[in-house]
């Protein structure tokens, strides 16, 4: 049966891991369903990966519409979400014109947005409109160049405090999805607990609700520098079909990420 968002909400009630994975194609859309993957996330990541760019800030909406399209054609089971990129939704009409070319063109089940609290008008609009939101927490890619870099967020009492308000800030604003990215298990765990969405980690420890990686990564063929929270399981599986089911299995089985793929 087709993953909804009712599944991921039965999924985090019945604490079963959620495993989410980037996707760009319509040959590895279908490997990453065949592994048994939920959600399937058409990224902005896409600017880096596919397209060579130093950040993801040049993908525009056409890139990730395109990319939807060849993606959702080889799924079966999981849901599709679909990154809104930068400068897609700075005010609440843009965001539901971005929201629309990606879910009436390129087939998107649910968008993706970087926000914090600010976003909140944004998420409700998005919301008020019929279009299922996850809202990303944490580090946020599309601001690196203001924050100064790849850097762990919440590392003191004060901007951890901030995230959570965040979280809570966009659930009440109608957010279906939360995903928390680059900071420590504990404030992970806090984000949890205040929350009642499910979340979904990168690089927030192995007690979020779910995991999501960059398939590049996961297929151990990122040029340059890996993230610390990412793992290459091709050692593992031997094969793509094989890594993929891999990395399905740990997440599955919490024994991803590990300590020394966390924050402290």
């Amino acid at each position: 049966m087709r993953v909804t968002l009712s599944t991921l909400q039965k999924m985090r009630a019945e604490q079963q891991p959620i495993v989410a994975l980037t996707a760009y194609d319509y040959t590895f859309a279908q490997a990453v369903d065949n592994a048994g993957v939920d959600v399937v996330l058409v990224g902005d990541s896409l600017g880096n990966v596919i397209q060579g760019h130093g950040s993801t800030v040049p993908v525009t909406v056409e890139d990730i519409v395109y990319h939807c399209q060849c993606v959702a054609r080889g799924l079966d089971r999981a849901l599709l979400m679909a990154d809104l990129p930068f400068l897609s939704y700075a005010d609440e009409a843009t965001a539901i014109d971005s929201a629309g070319a990606l879910m009436k063109h390129g087939g998107a089940q649910m968008v993706k947005l970087e926000g914090t609290q600010d976003q909140a008008a944004i998420v409700e609009a998005l919301t008020i409109a019929g279009v299922p939101v996850c809202a990303h927490i944490g580090l946020q890619p599309q601001l690196v160049d203001k924050l100064g870099g790849f850097k762990v967020q919440g590392k003191d009492e004060q901007s951890a405090n901030r995230i959570v308000e965040d979280a809570c800030a966009l659930e009440a604003a109608g957010a279906d999805l939360l995903l928390v990215e680059c900071v420590s298990a504990p404030v992970a765990e806090r984000i949890r607990a205040a929350v009642n969405l499910p979340l979904i980690g990168i690089g927030a420890g192995v007690n979020c609700d779910g995991q999501v990686l960059v398939l590049q990564d996961v297929l151990g063929i990122t040029q340059g520098r890996v993230p610390r929270f990412s793992r290459n399981f091709m050692p593992q599986g031997q094969s793509i079909p094989g890594a993929l089911s891999a990395y399905a299995e740990a997440v599955r089985a919490r024994t991803f990420p590990d300590a020394t793929e966390c924050f402290e």
